[in-house]
């Protein structure tokens, strides 16, 4: 994948920021829009049509409703044009491989459409389905120039993993994006931060996570379990919330603002308040663009369900054409269900580590089900159950032994860091030393960041270094 390459961190990015700031104003799209195909091109060339051709059927059908803005008839079908479009691009290079599976499951076939999954698809067609729903509400205006909406639709920062940026967003930055020594300062330490959280820690605990997947970790404990299932809600965490870090920061640098994709998740106090502070971008474009429309809570308490159980179905299933996302999906809306409609009175009576604890619970309960694929590709076809069943001691397993051990040991530092970097108590101290005028501070700080950064390009080059685990989103 291109963002885990060590050119494209090396080469690539100062090159298109340094022809950003010596070209002339009216030419700087075009250098983001060139650099944006490089970064495609280096990744996978064959999805660029499928992005050029995305792109100019929302932005004609984007036109088309404005010019047709008082003909409501003639604005919803060029919207549905357009959502349609993305919608099957999205089902055929997403869906058509896992279709093929449940009919030759059924049929007893072994027809494989060999389809591959673009980078960022997910992502690109959500972007792209927002801009067309709100230029058919009227809550933006149609762009008017081609040029600043392939800007748009092909930022390198975020397209392949987030966060989903409407139009909005940066509609008024596309055309007037300067980069300043105040914006390159911001973007270059938010950048610095997430690529330490990706390098430094998600690297590090998903390597403890991936030897228990392939069984090279030692005989399975109840303890193993629960120390592999640990590391990956660390390194699912800190590996999609360091590359939104390194996206908002790469945009900061560029003069574009972006919108924060969490808010310490791993300190909420129910499932409820854990959804409105995890991938935050996507949960408002469901809440927007599909719980909403269907009706929200405003048609009874059953349709309000029905709705919530919509919802995650799809969330699911935009993670993955695979089952275990579509029970992860439903899961997650029963838990929240059931805390919406009389659950939450209860927990909310509890002390709030009790409330804690029950969160996370539910929480590494999840990111169990929703790993269900990789678990059983990896060890030997076990089920979810039958994982689940291991970290709670009913499939017979020994709680520990002197291996387990050894990795309790060995990790159990950088578990208590990582715990700490989930909450938001060091980032207010990290604000509040660069809130300082001391030309001593800002020297100190200046310092380490630059160690930080050389540690992770030690540990990039040294290491295997593993590519972000939403490109497969």
């Amino acid at each position: 994948m291109v963002f885990s390459s060590v050119p494209f961190l090396f080469f690539f990015f100062p090159v298109v920021l340094i022809l950003y700031c010596i070209v002339p104003k009216n030419m700087k799209n075009a250098v983001m829009i060139v650099g944006s195909m490089f970064f495609f091109a280096w990744g996978e060339i064959r999805y660029i049509p499928v992005l050029c051709a995305l792109s100019v059927s929302d932005y004609v059908n984007g036109r088309l409703m404005e010019k047709y803005r008082n003909d409501d008839k003639k604005r919803k079908i060029f919207m549905l044009i357009a959502v349609g479009f993305n919608l099957a691009v999205l089902i055929f290079f997403k869906y058509v491989n896992f279709l093929a599976s449940v009919v030759n499951s059924i049929f007893g076939t072994t027809f494989d459409p060999g389809i591959i999954l673009p980078i960022g698809v997910s992502f690109n067609c959500f972007q792209t389905i927002s801009y067309a729903i709100d230029v058919y509400r009227g809550n933006i205006k149609a762009e008017k120039k081609y040029y600043n909406y392939l800007t748009y639709t092909t930022l390198f920062p975020q397209i392949i993993s987030g966060p989903i940026v409407r139009y909005k967003n940066v509609q008024d930055d596309i055309g007037s994006h300067m980069v300043t020594l105040d914006g390159f300062s911001r973007g270059a330490r938010r950048f610095l931060v997430g690529m330490a959280k990706k390098v430094l820690i998600a690297n590090r605990v998903g390597f403890l996570w991936e030897q228990i997947l392939t069984g090279t970790a030692g005989q399975d404990t109840v303890l193993l379990y629960w120390l592999g299932i640990v590391a990956y809600t660390f390194q699912i965490y800190f590996d999609f919330s360091g590359y939104t870090d390194m996206a908002i920061g790469i945009a900061t640098i560029f003069g574009l603002t972006f919108p924060e994709n969490f808010a310490f998740p791993y300190i909420s106090r129910s499932i409820t308040e854990f959804w409105r502070r995890w991938h935050m971008t996507l949960g408002n474009w469901f809440r927007d663009y599909v719980y909403i429309p269907l009706g929200g809570n405003r048609k009874g308490t059953m349709r309000q369900i029905f709705n919530i159980f919509v919802v995650w179905a799809l969330t699911g299933f935009w993670h993955g054409a695979s089952w275990n996302f579509a029970i992860w999906g439903v899961y997650f809306a029963v838990v929240l269900s059931l805390e919406k409609f009389f659950m939450l009175r209860w927990i909310s009576k509890l002390p709030s580590f009790f409330q804690h604890v029950y969160t996370m619970l539910l929480v590494v309960v999840g990111w169990v089900i929703f790993s269900g694929d990789n678990i059983a590709a990896k060890m030997g076809g076990m089920t979810i159950p039958h994982f689940l069943g291991g970290m709670f001691g009913f499939n017979g397993l020994p709680f520990m032994d002197s291996q387990t051990l050894y990795y309790l040991l060995q990790y159990l530092l950088l578990f208590l860091i990582a715990a700490y970097l989930s909450t938001p108590h060091f980032y207010k101290f990290l604000a509040k030393v660069e809130g300082t005028q001391s030309v001593a501070v800002w020297a100190i700080i200046t310092i380490v960041y630059i160690a930080v950064f050389l540690v992770c390009v030690a540990f990039i080059v040294s290491g295997s270094y593993s590519p972000f685990l939403y490109l497969r989103f």
